[in-house]
C-alpha cells in the first residue's frame, strides 16, 4: 500500500510537466484518473525520437503509468457533467490548460471548488496565469532560452546552449508534485483545500538559486571564456575533458591533487578560489592539453587514487549497464498488456514502509471509462447513452 492510497487525482494535463507530476502521485499510490479527449492526450501522437510502440509511444508509457484513462468530450454537457462528478470524489485536480481554457471547459478552480470545497486544485502553466507572457508557448526550449540558463555554458564565440534534457519540464513537474503534497498536508491539518499555481518560468529561475544569487546579491555577470567551460560562476577546472579515446568530466577537483594526477607541477602554482575565476582560460587549457595522453579509463583510475572529482561521461547505453544503476534499481521493468516488457525510469526515492511499485501500466484511450463511471454510480443505460452521443469513450474490450 503506498502512501497516497485512497486519495484520488483527476489529471487533465498533457505533455510531460503535468502528466510527468500526476504520475509521481500514483507512484505513491494514489488513484490518478487521465482525464483525456476521446481522441487521446496530445503525447499518445508525439512519439520522442519516434519511438513508437504496438499501440502506445515510448514516452507516452514513461509519463502515465500508474493512471487510469477516462475519455471524456469536455466540449459537451455530458462529458462535463462526469467530469463534475470525478471531482466530487477526488482530492487533487491538475491541469496544464492555456490560461483561459479551463474557464471555457467549465473545469477552472472557482467551478472545481463550488463542487469540491476541499479540492487540492493545481494549476500548471508556462510564465503564470496573468501578465504580458501569459498567452506566449510554455515550451522547454523557450524557458530554458528567456532564463538565462543557456548563458550558463560554452565559450564566449558559441552560441548559448541548452541542456540535453526537458529540464524546465521535469522542474515544473516536481514543483506541481511538491505543491500537491504541501497542500494535501495542510488540508489534513486544517480540512482547507487550496489553489496551487505552478510556472515553467518560475521553476527555472527558482533552480538557479545560486547562479542567479551569484548575479543579484554578489554583482558578478555570467562570463563565458575562450576555453569551453562546464558552468560560467563555477572555477576552473570544470567541464568535459577529451582523454585519448573519449571524455572525462571534471569537477572543481582540489588542484594540489590534480598537478600531482597529471604530473603537472605548474597546476599546483595557481590559487583555487582566485585564479580558479580570473585565470579559468589557463588552467582550462593547461588540464586540456594533459588529458589526450591517456584513456578515459586510465585517467579515472588515477584520478580515483589522488581523491580528484572525475568521472566518466556516459552514454544511455552505458547508463543502462552501469553497476552503481544496476545496484540501485535506478529503472524498473514491467509487463504492459499491450506493448510487452517494458523498462523505463523508476522511482527518484525510497520509501522502508511503503516503497513505490509499478501498479499498472500507461492506460489505452479511455481504457477505464466504463470502470469507472460504475464506480460513480452510473447504470448501464446511462453509460450507453454518453458513449452513443460521443460525450465519452471506452476502448473496445475495455
Amino acid at each position: 500500500m503506498g502512501i497516497l492510497d485512497g486519495y484520488r487525482v483527476v489529471d487533465l494535463s498533457i505533455a510531460m510537466a503535468g502528466p510527468l507530476a500526476a504520475m509521481r502521485l500514483g507512484d505513491l499510490g494514489a488513484d490518478v484518473v487521465k482525464v483525456e479527449p476521446p481522441a487521446g492526450e496530445w503525447q499518445r501522437h508525439a512519439p520522442a525520437g519516434g519511438a513508437t510502440g504496438s499501440r502506445l509511444n515510448a514516452s507516452f508509457l514513461a509519463l502515465n503509468r500508474n493512471k487510469r484513462s477516462l475519455a471524456v468530450d469536455l466540449k459537451s454537457a455530458g462529458g462535463r457533467a462526469v467530469v463534475h462528478d470525478l471531482v466530487r470524489r477526488a482530492d487533487v485536480f491538475l491541469q496544464n490548460y492555456r490560461p483561459g481554457v479551463a474557464e471555457r471547459l467549465g473545469v477552472d478552480y472557482a467551478a472545481i471548488r463550488e463542487l469540491n470545497p476541499g479540492i487540492v486544485y493545481v494549476s500548471v502553466s508556462g510564465y503564470g496565469d496573468s501578465g504580458p507572457y501569459a498567452a506566449r508557448p510554455g515550451q522547454d526550449l523557450l524557458l530554458q532560452a528567456m532564463t538565462g540558463a543557456m548563458y550558463s555554458v560554452g565559450r564566449a564565440a558559441d552560441p548559448p546552449a541548452p541542456s540535453g534534457t526537458y529540464a524546465v519540464d521535469a522542474l515544473t513537474a516536481y514543483s506541481a508534485f511538491e505543491g500537491a503534497l504541501a497542500a494535501l498536508l495542510h488540508r489534513e491539518r486544517t480540512g482547507e483545500g487550496q489553489l496551487v499555481t505552478v510556472n515553467m518560468l518560475d521553476a527555472a529561475i527558482a533552480a538557479q538559486m545560486q547562479e542567479l544569487s551569484v548575479f543579484t546579491v554578489g554583482g558578478v555577470p555570467q562570463r563565458r571564456g575562450e576555453e569551453p567551460h562546464g558552468h560560467t560562476y563555477i572555477r576552473a577546472p570544470y567541464g568535459v575533458f577529451a582523454t585519448k579515446d573519449g571524455h572525462v568530466a571534471l569537477a572543481m577537483p582540489d588542484l594540489t591533487a590534480l598537478a600531482a594526477a597529471l604530473e603537472l607541477p605548474a597546476l599546483a602554482r595557481y590559487d583555487a578560489d582566485t585564479d580558479g575565476h580570473t585565470r579559468r582560460d589557463e588552467i582550462t587549457e593547461l588540464v586540456r592539453g594533459r588529458l589526450p595522453r591517456r584513456t578515459s579509463d586510465e585517467w579515472l583510475e588515477i584520478f580515483t587514487e589522488h581523491g580528484v572529482w572525475a568521472g566518466p561521461v556516459h552514454t544511455y547505453a552505458d547508463v543502462v549497464a552501469d553497476p552503481q544503476v544496476r545496484h540501485n534499481g535506478s529503472f524498473v521493468t514491467y509487463r504492459h498488456p499491450a506493448e510487452g516488457e517494458v523498462t523505463t525510469p523508476g522511482f527518484p526515492y525510497g520509501f522502508s514502509a511503503t516503497p513505490p511499485e509499478v501498479r499498472r501500466g500507461a492506460p489505452l484511450v479511455g481504457e477505464h471509462t466504463r470502470e469507472i463511471l460504475a464506480e460513480l454510480g452510473y447504470p448501464d443505460a446511462q453509460v450507453a447513452g454518453l458513449l452513443d452521443g460521443g460525450a465519452v469513450r471506452a476502448e473496445e474490450g475495455a
